[in-house]
Protein backbone atom coordinates (compact mmCIF):
# COMPACT_ATOMS: atom_id res chain seq x y z
CA UNK A 1 0.00 0.00 0.00
CA UNK A 2 1.43 3.45 -1.07
CA UNK A 3 2.03 5.99 1.72
CA UNK A 4 2.72 8.80 -0.93
CA UNK A 5 -0.07 11.49 -0.12
CA UNK A 6 -2.66 12.69 -2.27
CA UNK A 7 -2.41 16.14 -3.34
CA UNK A 8 -5.58 18.19 -3.70
CA UNK A 9 -7.06 19.84 -6.93
CA UNK A 10 -5.56 22.73 -7.83
CA UNK A 11 -8.06 25.78 -7.28
CA UNK A 12 -10.00 27.14 -10.11
CA UNK A 13 -10.26 31.00 -11.37
CA UNK A 14 -13.48 30.89 -8.99
CA UNK A 15 -11.35 29.91 -5.82
CA UNK A 16 -7.97 30.69 -6.04
CA UNK A 17 -6.95 32.82 -3.51
CA UNK A 18 -3.24 34.96 -3.45
CA UNK A 19 -0.86 33.58 -0.41
CA UNK A 20 -0.47 35.13 2.64
CA UNK A 21 -3.74 36.94 3.90
CA UNK A 22 -7.43 38.25 3.31
CA UNK A 23 -8.27 36.79 -0.42
CA UNK A 24 -10.85 37.54 -2.71
CA UNK A 25 -13.64 35.61 -4.77
CA UNK A 26 -13.48 36.45 -8.74
CA UNK A 27 -17.22 35.02 -9.95
CA UNK A 28 -16.65 34.08 -13.63
CA UNK A 29 -20.22 33.85 -15.47
CA UNK A 30 -20.66 31.04 -17.70
CA UNK A 31 -23.39 32.46 -19.48
CA UNK A 32 -22.49 32.84 -23.27
CA UNK A 33 -21.88 36.60 -24.58
CA UNK A 34 -24.67 37.13 -27.72
CA UNK A 35 -22.78 39.13 -30.52
CA UNK A 36 -24.12 42.90 -31.16
CA UNK A 37 -27.15 42.56 -32.79
CA UNK A 38 -26.91 43.54 -36.88
CA UNK A 39 -27.32 47.30 -37.54
CA UNK A 40 -29.61 49.02 -40.04
CA UNK A 41 -26.72 48.78 -42.58
CA UNK A 42 -26.42 44.86 -42.05
CA UNK A 43 -29.26 43.28 -41.20
CA UNK A 44 -30.77 41.33 -43.84
CA UNK A 45 -33.69 38.99 -43.77
CA UNK A 46 -33.33 35.36 -42.83
CA UNK A 47 -33.85 34.67 -46.56
CA UNK A 48 -32.81 36.82 -49.53
CA UNK A 49 -30.81 40.41 -49.97
CA UNK A 50 -32.39 43.30 -47.60
CA UNK A 51 -31.75 46.78 -47.74
CA UNK A 52 -28.66 48.43 -47.00
CA UNK A 53 -28.48 52.19 -45.70
CA UNK A 54 -27.81 53.39 -48.48
CA UNK A 55 -30.54 51.90 -50.13
CA UNK A 56 -32.72 53.13 -47.39
CA UNK A 57 -31.77 56.50 -47.99
CA UNK A 58 -32.80 56.62 -51.33
CA UNK A 59 -35.76 55.51 -50.63
CA UNK A 60 -36.69 58.60 -48.24
CA UNK A 61 -35.45 61.01 -50.47
CA UNK A 62 -37.63 59.37 -53.54
CA UNK A 63 -40.63 59.83 -50.94
CA UNK A 64 -39.48 63.01 -49.84
CA UNK A 65 -39.51 64.39 -53.47
CA UNK A 66 -42.64 63.47 -54.56
CA UNK A 67 -44.39 65.00 -51.65
CA UNK A 68 -42.54 68.16 -52.72
CA UNK A 69 -44.07 67.12 -55.97
CA UNK A 70 -47.61 66.94 -54.88
CA UNK A 71 -47.86 69.38 -51.90
CA UNK A 72 -48.26 72.76 -54.43
CA UNK A 73 -51.23 70.92 -55.95
CA UNK A 74 -52.90 69.97 -53.05
CA UNK A 75 -52.32 73.91 -51.52
CA UNK A 76 -53.59 75.07 -55.28
CA UNK A 77 -56.55 72.79 -55.09
CA UNK A 78 -57.50 73.86 -51.84
CA UNK A 79 -56.84 77.89 -52.34
CA UNK A 80 -59.31 77.44 -54.91
CA UNK A 81 -61.90 75.88 -53.00
CA UNK A 82 -61.82 78.19 -50.08
CA UNK A 83 -62.04 81.35 -52.71
CA UNK A 84 -64.96 79.24 -54.25
CA UNK A 85 -67.00 79.26 -50.83
CA UNK A 86 -66.17 82.96 -50.44
CA UNK A 87 -67.42 83.86 -53.31
CA UNK A 88 -70.75 81.50 -52.72
CA UNK A 89 -70.67 83.68 -49.55
CA UNK A 90 -70.48 87.07 -51.54
CA UNK A 91 -73.46 86.01 -53.68
CA UNK A 92 -75.68 84.97 -50.13
CA UNK A 93 -74.62 88.18 -48.80
CA UNK A 94 -76.08 90.10 -52.13
CA UNK A 95 -79.28 88.03 -52.90
CA UNK A 96 -79.63 88.97 -48.77
CA UNK A 97 -79.60 93.05 -49.03
CA UNK A 98 -81.98 92.47 -52.13
CA UNK A 99 -84.63 91.02 -49.93
CA UNK A 100 -83.85 92.97 -47.09
CA UNK A 101 -84.70 95.88 -49.48
CA UNK A 102 -87.98 94.27 -51.04
CA UNK A 103 -88.75 93.74 -47.18
CA UNK A 104 -88.20 97.54 -46.77
CA UNK A 105 -90.26 98.93 -50.03
CA UNK A 106 -92.30 95.81 -51.24
CA UNK A 107 -90.54 95.43 -54.36
CA UNK A 108 -87.38 94.30 -55.78
CA UNK A 109 -84.93 97.15 -56.83
CA UNK A 110 -85.02 97.69 -60.08
CA UNK A 111 -82.06 97.02 -62.50
CA UNK A 112 -81.18 100.88 -62.45
CA UNK A 113 -82.96 103.97 -61.88
CA UNK A 114 -83.37 106.54 -65.02
CA UNK A 115 -83.11 109.94 -65.30
CA UNK A 116 -85.77 112.39 -66.69
CA UNK A 117 -84.65 111.67 -70.07
CA UNK A 118 -84.83 108.27 -69.73
CA UNK A 119 -80.96 107.59 -69.40
CA UNK A 120 -80.04 105.25 -66.73
CA UNK A 121 -78.27 106.64 -63.70
CA UNK A 122 -77.63 103.99 -60.97
CA UNK A 123 -77.34 100.25 -60.39
CA UNK A 124 -79.16 97.91 -58.39
CA UNK A 125 -75.83 97.50 -56.67
CA UNK A 126 -75.61 101.16 -55.71
CA UNK A 127 -79.02 100.52 -53.96
CA UNK A 128 -78.58 97.73 -52.02
CA UNK A 129 -75.33 99.67 -50.39
CA UNK A 130 -77.48 100.38 -47.32
CA UNK A 131 -78.35 97.38 -46.74
CA UNK A 132 -74.55 95.65 -46.74
CA UNK A 133 -73.37 97.88 -44.22
CA UNK A 134 -71.88 100.70 -46.64
CA UNK A 135 -74.52 103.26 -45.55
CA UNK A 136 -71.71 106.24 -45.48
CA UNK A 137 -70.61 105.37 -48.91
CA UNK A 138 -74.34 105.07 -50.30
CA UNK A 139 -74.81 108.39 -48.73
CA UNK A 140 -71.56 110.12 -50.18
CA UNK A 141 -73.59 109.36 -53.95
CA UNK A 142 -75.46 111.57 -55.80
CA UNK A 143 -78.52 109.70 -57.13
CA UNK A 144 -80.11 112.55 -59.18
CA UNK A 145 -76.34 112.40 -61.54
CA UNK A 146 -75.13 109.66 -63.63
CA UNK A 147 -72.91 106.91 -61.82
CA UNK A 148 -69.73 108.32 -63.80
CA UNK A 149 -70.52 111.95 -63.62
CA UNK A 150 -67.10 113.43 -61.66
CA UNK A 151 -69.01 114.48 -58.79
CA UNK A 152 -69.33 110.30 -57.91
CA UNK A 153 -65.89 109.46 -59.06
CA UNK A 154 -64.60 109.08 -55.82
CA UNK A 155 -67.59 106.35 -54.80
CA UNK A 156 -67.11 104.85 -58.12
CA UNK A 157 -63.48 104.05 -57.60
CA UNK A 158 -64.46 102.66 -54.41
CA UNK A 159 -63.12 98.52 -54.28
CA UNK A 160 -66.08 96.57 -52.45
CA UNK A 161 -64.72 92.79 -51.22
CA UNK A 162 -68.89 91.39 -51.34
CA UNK A 163 -68.81 92.77 -55.17
CA UNK A 164 -65.49 90.72 -56.18
CA UNK A 165 -64.75 87.07 -56.81
CA UNK A 166 -61.77 86.16 -54.71
CA UNK A 167 -60.54 84.15 -57.90
CA UNK A 168 -61.18 86.57 -60.20
CA UNK A 169 -57.70 88.52 -61.97
CA UNK A 170 -58.35 91.98 -59.72
CA UNK A 171 -57.14 93.65 -62.96
CA UNK A 172 -60.07 96.80 -61.70
CA UNK A 173 -60.47 97.06 -58.22
CA UNK A 174 -63.70 98.68 -58.61
CA UNK A 175 -65.11 95.97 -61.27
CA UNK A 176 -67.36 93.48 -60.21
CA UNK A 177 -68.50 89.73 -62.43
CA UNK A 178 -71.77 89.79 -59.92
CA UNK A 179 -74.46 90.91 -62.80
CA UNK A 180 -78.09 90.28 -61.86
CA UNK A 181 -80.38 88.40 -64.25
CA UNK A 182 -82.64 91.65 -66.20
CA UNK A 183 -85.10 91.53 -68.10
CA UNK A 184 -88.91 91.82 -68.78
CA UNK A 185 -89.27 87.84 -67.52
CA UNK A 186 -86.18 87.85 -65.62
CA UNK A 187 -85.79 88.59 -61.24
CA UNK A 188 -85.01 92.78 -61.65
CA UNK A 189 -87.16 94.69 -64.42
CA UNK A 190 -85.18 97.09 -66.49
CA UNK A 191 -86.40 100.44 -65.10
CA UNK A 192 -89.15 99.61 -62.36
CA UNK A 193 -88.95 97.73 -59.21
CA UNK A 194 -90.65 94.54 -59.68
CA UNK A 195 -93.81 93.06 -56.61
CA UNK A 196 -92.92 89.91 -55.84
CA UNK A 197 -96.44 89.14 -57.03
CA UNK A 198 -95.11 89.08 -60.32
CA UNK A 199 -92.64 86.22 -59.52
CA UNK A 200 -94.82 82.97 -59.43
CA UNK A 201 -92.34 80.04 -60.52
CA UNK A 202 -90.84 79.78 -56.94
CA UNK A 203 -88.05 82.07 -55.07
CA UNK A 204 -85.85 78.72 -54.80
CA UNK A 205 -86.23 78.06 -58.85
CA UNK A 206 -85.77 81.81 -59.94
CA UNK A 207 -82.15 82.93 -60.77
CA UNK A 208 -81.12 86.77 -59.25
CA UNK A 209 -77.46 87.01 -59.52
CA UNK A 210 -75.13 85.43 -61.33
CA UNK A 211 -71.25 85.66 -61.92
CA UNK A 212 -70.87 86.39 -65.26
CA UNK A 213 -67.32 85.87 -66.11
CA UNK A 214 -64.06 87.99 -66.47
CA UNK A 215 -65.27 88.98 -69.93
CA UNK A 216 -68.57 90.37 -68.31
CA UNK A 217 -66.81 92.49 -65.76
CA UNK A 218 -68.33 95.96 -65.25
CA UNK A 219 -67.95 98.74 -62.81
CA UNK A 220 -69.72 97.66 -59.92
CA UNK A 221 -71.51 101.62 -59.78
CA UNK A 222 -72.48 101.08 -63.48
CA UNK A 223 -76.22 100.42 -64.69
CA UNK A 224 -74.90 96.95 -66.73
CA UNK A 225 -76.31 93.78 -66.24
CA UNK A 226 -76.85 90.17 -68.02
CA UNK A 227 -79.88 89.90 -69.65
CA UNK A 228 -81.17 85.97 -71.42
CA UNK A 229 -78.96 86.21 -74.10
CA UNK A 230 -75.54 86.79 -72.01
CA UNK A 231 -76.67 83.96 -69.45
CA UNK A 232 -77.33 81.18 -71.88
CA UNK A 233 -73.92 82.21 -73.59
CA UNK A 234 -71.66 81.00 -70.55
CA UNK A 235 -70.12 77.91 -72.05
CA UNK A 236 -66.96 76.20 -71.27
CA UNK A 237 -64.89 78.94 -73.87
CA UNK A 238 -66.08 81.43 -71.45
CA UNK A 239 -63.56 83.27 -69.37
CA UNK A 240 -64.61 82.12 -65.84
CA UNK A 241 -63.17 82.71 -62.62
CA UNK A 242 -64.02 79.01 -61.30
CA UNK A 243 -63.33 75.86 -63.11
CA UNK A 244 -66.58 74.12 -64.93
CA UNK A 245 -69.00 76.93 -64.20
CA UNK A 246 -70.15 79.90 -61.99
CA UNK A 247 -71.73 80.61 -59.00
CA UNK A 248 -75.36 81.61 -59.03
CA UNK A 249 -77.81 83.25 -56.17
CA UNK A 250 -81.51 82.84 -56.47
CA UNK A 251 -84.16 84.62 -54.97
CA UNK A 252 -84.33 82.56 -51.89
CA UNK A 253 -81.08 84.34 -50.74
CA UNK A 254 -79.24 80.28 -51.30
CA UNK A 255 -76.17 79.95 -53.77
CA UNK A 256 -75.18 77.09 -56.01
CA UNK A 257 -72.69 76.07 -58.63
CA UNK A 258 -73.74 76.66 -62.09
CA UNK A 259 -72.52 74.62 -64.50
CA UNK A 260 -71.51 75.11 -67.92
CA UNK A 261 -72.89 71.95 -69.21
CA UNK A 262 -76.39 73.17 -67.90
CA UNK A 263 -79.14 72.53 -71.19
CA UNK A 264 -80.35 75.51 -72.48
CA UNK A 265 -84.16 75.25 -71.55
CA UNK A 266 -82.74 74.32 -67.98
CA UNK A 267 -81.27 77.99 -68.18
CA UNK A 268 -84.04 79.89 -68.66
CA UNK A 269 -86.52 77.71 -66.88
CA UNK A 270 -84.06 79.43 -63.98
CA UNK A 271 -83.99 82.38 -65.49
CA UNK A 272 -88.05 83.38 -66.28
CA UNK A 273 -90.51 84.54 -62.83
CA UNK A 274 -93.49 83.05 -64.34
CA UNK A 275 -92.64 80.58 -67.16
CA UNK A 276 -94.40 77.55 -65.58
CA UNK A 277 -91.04 75.64 -66.26
CA UNK A 278 -89.56 73.06 -63.43
CA UNK A 279 -86.11 74.27 -63.13
CA UNK A 280 -83.99 71.24 -62.30
CA UNK A 281 -81.96 71.99 -59.65
CA UNK A 282 -79.79 69.20 -59.95
CA UNK A 283 -78.03 70.19 -62.78
CA UNK A 284 -76.59 73.46 -60.69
Amino acid sequence: MSTRSVRPPAPTLATRRPSGGRGFTLIVSTRSVRPPAPTLATRRPSGGRGFTLIEFLVVVAVIALLIALLLPLSRSGGREAARRAQCTNNLKQIARAILAYQDEHQALPPAYTVGPDGRPLHSWRTLILPYLQQGSLYDSIDLSKPWDDPVNARAGETALAVFQCPSGSQALPNATTYLASVGVESALAPDRARPPSEITDGLASTLLVIEAGEENAVPWMAPADADEARIRKIGPESKLTHPGGVNAALLDASAHFYKTTMPPEQRRALITIAGGEKADLSEL
